[in-house]
């Protein structure tokens, strides 16, 4: 007889006042990558997404590593739902229920960047360089402290000196954000690598 392993979730405040960081003792994700949708429709290749935005106070949902961040309506508390939220969350990955295509997902990505047209080629050499030293840095000194307050970050472009990421999960539309990047992060790459002199959001 094979036994279940039971699963825990608990429940972590974030900077952000109406997002809450669920983390788990299982793999969310198990390739890395963090996944944000705001609607049902987005949600299309993630099961547990899909029955998150059956509560109807559940605004997005990002699904990262070993932890779901959940963002709701400005007009609601946390104090409220959280236990609600946290017991069905517990309910659905003990019962082994689909979380997410993450072929479909990485597959769906591919076919948008295809789609995204007249994006200039990297020059050859040092800019492709420079990306890879700035997603180097973000994944290493950055990420882990996003993570930690339940967010994502992820490089999104670097042209004359000022890097623009994309924030997720708690990150997004948190109002302590802004001083994230100008204060945290762009001091990271200030002495790391001082070609990125400004850092903002998409």
């Amino acid at each position: 007889m094979i036994m279940k392993i039971p699963i825990t979730i608990y429940a972590e405040m974030t900077p952000n006042p109406n997002a809450m960081k669920f983390v788990g003792n299982l793999a969310i994700v198990s390739n890395g990558e963090a996944y944000e949708f705001n609607s049902v429709e987005e949600a299309e290749h993630s099961p547990l997404a899909r029955v998150l935005f059956t509560f109807p106070f559940i605004k997005s949902v990002m699904l990262s590593q070993n932890f779901v961040t959940l963002t709701i309506v400005d007009t609601l508390s946390w104090d409220d739902v959280v236990m609600e939220v946290r017991e069905y969350l517990t309910n659905y990955l003990q019962a082994g229920q689909p979380i997410i295509d993450e072929k479909a997902m990485v597959d769906l990505e591919t076919k948008e960047e295809d789609k995204t047209e007249f994006t200039p080629l990297p020059k050859p050499g040092q800019v492709r360089d420079i990306d890879k030293k700035i997603e180097h840095i973000l994944k290493e000194y950055v990420s882990p402290a996003v993570e930690n307050d339940g967010g994502a970050i992820a490089f999104e472009s670097f042209e004359d000196g000022e890097l623009k990421v994309r924030l997720s999960g708690a990150c997004n539309g948190c109002p302590s954000s802004t001083q994230t990047l100008q204060y945290g992060v762009q001091n990271i790459f200030q002495k790391l690598l001082p070609q990125v002199t400004k850092v903002t959001s998409v």
